[in-house]
């Protein structure tokens, strides 16, 4: 798991936290802000009918006598006090008087009024949203021994009662985002104490993967249930290490045991030729020999892909060139006898690339051998190395038979031979061996047919940085 995974699952745990919370805090406090809204509501409404009930207990005699002058001293008080305008009107919808600021919308005013001479108390709005700028307008019905003379009609701004509900709102809204941020961080808290093992564990898994037997989980972390998680999984991991270990342990212990008793039955076998003068006896002993040092290519090859597996290499830099020169040079004889030509197709610089010990060599030794078995007299074999891809490539081509792309595919398959190959001397190991070498060494084995016919075999190896590049020329 990379970093960035690592993230974006630690914040998927905490964003299913937040959203839980989120819901939890919608349905309380929607509700909440529904409630103060409201209740400011009726704070300011039961004030202005409060008003609007005392303006018309004077307004009845004052209409009665037609004395209307200490009525509208009142009204003009009260609009001079508080801001709030008023309107007096009789039973025939004529307003008698009109302090301050009326409601702009007269539809609204007259529906008021309406309901007020018909003997209802009326208010508009019925709710003071903060979102709307529409004044309180109150109607109370003058009622005079249970008949309507008019009505008083409180005209009143709400925007103090709309910013007290703001507030409330706002109030709110910041208690929901502190709950929020307390959350986040808790949560991440949490998430990062629950996701460390899992994160550790995916990290060892990986190591162990590349290699890196020795990978363990540290134990005690996170929650009690993963860190036993963590401990079943390092005694895994040790019982799988140790098998592992004992398997190449004997694979190499037996490769090696069986080598002088081998020897030495080759040699006995050897000797007996001696006195064999019968034909058929001869064909016999030269099979028996021939067998025999086809036992021994495959204990040295058991024995090379033991050692290759253990996983304790040394890396070193070498030059890709050289060693494909070298490795022509070497081989020339023997393709000079088979009639095959070898050549080395090598740029003018060199091409260093960081690898195990001696894994370039084994690989194009193994890799040309391959090659000259399958080349037919007269055929050619190439090796080529380039610089490609932040690396270095090692090609080797021949015109040989080839193999389709099912053959290239089991090709490293330990002890598989084609079908049509069964009757070439081989082991079935060199090819197993070279991905062994290849993949120790950061790198990359591919097999395909070459365009010219034949198989091509690409093994590519990283470059070596710069420095360590710098420091091998100068040792």
């Amino acid at each position: 798991m990379t970093w960035w995974q690592g993230v974006v699952l630690r914040w998927r745990l905490v964003s299913s936290y937040v959203l839980l919370l989120c819901m939890v805090l919608l349905a309380v406090e929607v509700p909440l802000a529904v409630s103060l809204t409201s209740r400011e509501t009726q704070r300011v409404l039961a004030d202005r009918l409060a008003d609007a009930t005392r303006f018309a207990s004077l307004a009845a005699p004052a209409m009665r006598t037609g004395d209307m002058e200490s009525l509208t001293d009142e009204l003009r008080r009260y609009d001079d006090l508080y801001g709030i305008g008023t309107v007096l009107v009789d039973q025939d919808q004529r307003v008698l008087s009109t302090f301050g600021e009326t409601d702009p919308d007269p539809y609204r005013a007259g529906l008021a009024i309406r309901g007020a001479l018909a003997g209802r108390i009326t208010g508009t709005p019925g709710m003071l949203w903060p979102w709307r700028h529409e004044p309180l307008v109150v109607a109370v019905p003058i009622d005079d021994g249970g008949s309507v003379l008019g009505t008083v009609v409180t005209v009143s701004p709400t925007g103090p009662a709309r910013r007290a509900v703001a507030a409330n709102w706002l109030q709110l809204i910041a208690v929901w985002l502190g709950a929020v941020a307390v959350c986040v961080f808790t949560a991440l808290r949490l998430a990062g104490w629950v996701l460390r093992p899992v994160t550790r564990l995916d990290t060892v898994v990986h190591e162990i993967a590349g290699g890196d037997d020795g990978a363990r989980v540290q134990p005690g972390l996170g929650p009690p249930e993963l860190s036993r998680l963590a401990d079943s999984f390092n005694e895994m991991a040790d019982a799988v290490a140790e098998v592992l270990e004992r398997q190449r342990s004997f694979v190499a212990h037996a490769s090696h045991q069986l080598r002088n008793p081998l020897t030495v039955l080759r040699l006995r076998v050897e000797e007996l030729g001696a006195g064999l003068t019968d034909d058929a006896a001869r064909i016999d002993h030269q099979i028996a020999l021939e067998e025999t040092d086809r036992l021994a290519d495959i204990l040295d090859g058991l024995l090379a892909l033991a050692r290759a597996e253990r996983g304790q290499h040394r890396t070193e830099v070498v030059d890709a060139v050289a060693v494909a020169l070298n490795r022509r040079e070497a081989w020339s004889p023997l393709t000079e006898r088979l009639g095959i030509e070898l050549c080395a197709i090598v740029p003018d610089e060199p091409c260093f690339a960081q690898l195990v010990t001696t894994a370039l060599d084994q690989s194009l030794d193994a890799l040309i051998d391959n090659a000259l078995k399958f080349t037919p007299a007269g055929g050619r074999v190439e090796v080529e190395v380039a610089s490609r891809d932040s690396g270095v490539e090692v090609s080797v081509r021949d015109t040989g038979l080839g193999m389709n792309e099912e053959q290239c595919r089991r090709a490293t398959e330990r002890f598989w031979r084609a079908p049509d190959a069964q009757n070439v001397d081989g082991a079935g190991l060199g090819l197993p061996i070279v991905s062994v070498l290849v993949e120790a060494s950061g790198g990359r084995l591919a097999l395909s047919r070459a365009s010219g016919g034949g198989l091509e075999a690409r093994i590519w190896f990283p470059a070596a940085p710069a420095a360590v590049v710098a420091a091998a020329v100068t040792a």
